[in-house]
This record gives C-alpha cells, structure tokens and sequence, in this order.
C-alpha cells in the first residue's frame, strides 16, 4: 500500500494521485476547508483532498442554508484555501444556480473555480440529472466530483436533512446515478445521508472512489466538515461527526483570561511593550511646560512646537 508523502516534499495532487491512492486499497481522508491558516494546517497534516465546501454559508458566514452562497463567495474562499496549500488537491462546490440551467454558464462557472480560484477540480450536485453537465465539464478538460445522496442544495426539494435510498425505488436510483456520473466522467461520488449497506454496495459497483459523509464505513474514502471534526459549535454536532477537539471551550476560555486581563490592566505587560529613550520622548513633546495641567486643560492635547 502507497503511502501518502509529506507535503514537504511533495508536488501538488491530482485526480490521478487520489486514482492511485483507490488502486493501492488506501482509504482517502478529505475535509472542508475554508481559510488560509486552516488549510495551512490541514495540509501539513498531509490530507490528501480539500473541500471548499459551499457548506461555507452555514458554518462560517452564518447562512440558513448552502442555497444563498454566491459564485463570488466561492471563489474567495476557494482562493484562500488555494493559497494555503501546496500539497492537497482542492476541490472547490459549485454554489447554486451556478450549473445546470445551461451548458455555456455551468462551463463558465466551473472555469472561474479552476482559472481564477486554483482549484483541482470542482464538485456539483446530482446523478443523472447531471450528467449531461458533469460530461461537458470534463470534456472542457475540468475535473469534476460528483455528490449524490442527500444533496443540501435540494433540502427544499427533499423536505430536510434525511437519509436516501431507504425504499427500494429510492435505492435503485442512487445506484442508478452513481453509475451516470461514472459513465459521465466524474473521478469521484461524495454519497452523503445513504444507509451504510448500499453504500457499500456502490461502492463495490463503481471503479472511481466513493467519498462518503454519513454514509458508512464502506465508501472508499470519508469527508467530514472541519467545524465539526474540531468541535467549534457547541450546540449541535450531527450524527454522522465525530468531534476530534473541543475547540469552542478553548477558544472562549482564551478569551475570557484576555477580557479579564484588559479590564485588569495588565495585558499588555512588559513583554509586549516597547519602551523608548526618555530624552527622545521629551524632544518629541517639546518645550518644557507645554504639557503643563493647564496646557492640557485648554483643549490643545499634546502639544508640540511647530504646527501641524
């Protein structure tokens, strides 16, 4: 089994590296990825793929839904993680709206992502639905990973967050559009939200890597958000999450001792202050007497002996 070089000494991923990390049998670890030190971070941890996730507008920008976040949202984020990283292939979401209503604007967006973002590769919604669009992507020489399941720019459509494939019907069309985006050219299937057994089963049906996100362990690859892997909400981790790190208590505890040594006076403290030559400082105020209490109480605050 290969195994993933260090970042340190390693070009950049490509579709065909995360190809041969399936060949060898080795599980491919991803994450979202938002920000540059974030992104630094996670690549010298050497992950292999990065999402720029258009999970985004929920997690970092407060959002109600993906469905709001906009082609120019993207692309900065994109951008950021871009630069973060030398290593990890970025995958970069289409947002809404941004493909599939028709073949000119979904190629355009997908190369906005890849020419002026930097991204590896761009990820969009849907099976057969979108496989006339993921096909015209990578004949344009753009890769493109697919993502079936439960697809979050669909939650109206789907009535909420609930597992696919639980009906016989339901089941047959996700295997359905597992082998459409396959046969369309996608190099990978995120399967978000499907019962672990079929997702196992897809998995044995395709030959590109499924990436999986409550979907079992039996996909050939997982993708977590990182919000949730470091434990930075509190209130709600979901189901299919494990949280690595409790970094909302670490934070706040942070700035809680920072509040109070403010309001204590004593941050900042000879450590993080400069002193200067007091004769300096006394050429710098000017003639004596010019800060006498008076002086000051005239309204003419630090006065000097030239004009300003």
């Amino acid at each position: 089994m290969s195994q993933t070089p260090s970042p340190a000494h390693a070009a950049r991923l490509t579709i065909a590296s995360i190809a041969r990390l399936y060949a060898d049998g080795e599980r491919i670890a991803m994450l979202t990825a938002y920000d540059y030190p974030t992104a630094r971070i996670l690549d010298e941890a050497g992950i292999p793929m990065l999402l720029v996730g258009d999970s985004v507008g929920q997690v970092m920008l407060g959002y109600d839904s993906t469905v709001r976040v906009t082609m120019p949202e993207m692309l900065h984020h994109t951008k950021a993680v871009v630069r973060g990283t030398s290593h990890a292939l970025v995958v970069a979401d289409m947002p809404f709206l941004s493909y599939g209503v028709t073949p000119e604007a979904s190629l355009e967006n997908a190369g906005i992502l890849m020419r002026e973002g930097g991204a590896g590769a761009v990820k969009l919604e849907g099976g057969e639905r979108s496989s006339r669009t993921i096909e015209s992507i990578v004949r344009a020489g753009i890769p493109v990973m697919s993502h079936i399941g439960l697809t979050p720019q669909s939650i109206h459509q789907l009535g909420g967050h609930r597992v696919q494939g639980k009906t016989r019907d339901a089941g047959r069309q996700l295997l359905a559009d597992a082998l459409a985006v396959q046969r369309a050219g996608a190099f990978a299937v995120v399967l978000e939200l499907v019962p672990e057994q079929l997702a196992a089963e897809i998995t044995k049906r395709l030959s590109i890597p499924t990436i999986g996100i409550g979907a079992g362990a039996g996909c050939a690859g997982q993708v977590q958000v990182i919000t949730d892997l470091l434990g930075l909400n509190p209130d709600f981790t979901p189901r299919h999450a494990r949280k690595y790190a409790d970094l909302h208590s670490i934070i706040k505890t942070a700035a809680d001792a920072y509040r109070d040594d403010v309001r204590a006076g004593t941050f900042p403290g000879p450590e993080q202050s400069t002193r200067m030559d007091g004769k300096t400082l006394d050429d710098i105020l000017g003639r004596p007497g010019l800060d006498s209490a008076g002086g000051m109480a005239a309204g003419r605050g630090i006065p000097l002996d030239r004009d300003l």
